[in-house]
């Protein structure tokens, strides 16, 4: 079968007129005009992911990260970001990307945060597109900061947790609303603060983003960016049901590469 008709269905689901303007969306390398055996999802790529798709014969990566997402300059083989999409070309392996509108779309990766976290009766913080937005906020079960904060961590399997209060008192504070916004989403706290979020969970929030936020009344979790993993899992799930409704005869492959770059000690 055709990538083409891949991506047609994902796009029926995911459109790609739902990304924050000045994304970067939609086939990146490659062409979709081409019969394909098996699609990967990956959450990046990076060297990892692009030898496992070597070694499982993949034709096409449905990714959220963009590859390029800077202006390349030349395709010099000696530098190690190039030889990435050196490898992708000489291999024919076409990459689609699924940025922002994977975040803004309806049962996309924040409705599945909400899901996991046991937030409900959601709304969008910022809206980008007419009736929907980016982020999520919702109400939780009444609890402490500090339940919350262990309940993030074991949801998202991580090492670590970052937690953005002053006191130790703090975690003794009653939570009931909750937003979330997976990736580097700081810049949506005061959207989150104007609809009444107790705490926001983001990640990448900067050492004086988070003192602002303190001094505007808010706490916050920052549960790193990696979180957004969950969109390998739950992509290739949607692409086997839709495999199986539509009788598509390909391999559907989430990546096991880690493509994440921090760990705690």
């Amino acid at each position: 079968m055709l990538a083409s008709e891949v991506i047609k269905a994902y796009e029926a689901f995911c459109p790609q007129e739902f990304s924050m303007e000045g994304d970067s969306r939609g086939l990146q390398i490659g062409t979709l005009d081409k019969d394909i055996q098996s699609v990967m999802v990956a959450l990046d790529i990076r060297e990892e992911t692009v030898a496992e798709a070597i070694e499982k014969g993949v034709n096409l990566i449905i990714v959220k990260h963009a590859p390029i997402f800077r202006p390349i300059k030349d395709l010099v083989a000696n530098h190690p970001q190039n030889q990435i999409y050196i490898d992708l070309i000489k291999r024919d392996i076409a990459v689609y990307v699924s940025h922002t509108n994977i975040d803004i779309v309806e049962n996309g990766l924040n409705d599945w945060f909400c899901q996991m976290l046991g937030i409900e009766e959601t709304t969008y913080l910022q809206e980008t597109v007419p009736e929907r937005g980016i982020g999520r906020i919702g109400n939780v079960h009444p609890q402490t900061f500090g339940e919350l904060a262990q309940n993030v961590k074991q949801v998202f399997g991580l090492d670590s947790l970052r937690m953005v209060h002053y006191q130790e008192t703090d975690l003794q504070k009653s939570i009931s609303r909750v937003a979330i916004c997976g990736g580097s989403g700081q810049s949506f706290y005061k959207d989150a603060l104007a609809k009444g979020a107790d705490v926001y969970i983001t990640g990448d929030i900067y050492y004086h983003t988070a003192q602002d936020m303190l001094s505007d009344g808010l706490l916050a979790l920052d549960p790193g960016h990696y979180i957004e993993v969950l969109f390998v899992e739950k992509i290739a799930e949607l692409l086997t049901q839709w495999k199986e409704e539509k009788g598509w005869t390909i391999d559907i492959v989430p990546s096991q590469a880690s493509t994440n770059p921090f760990h705690h000690i």
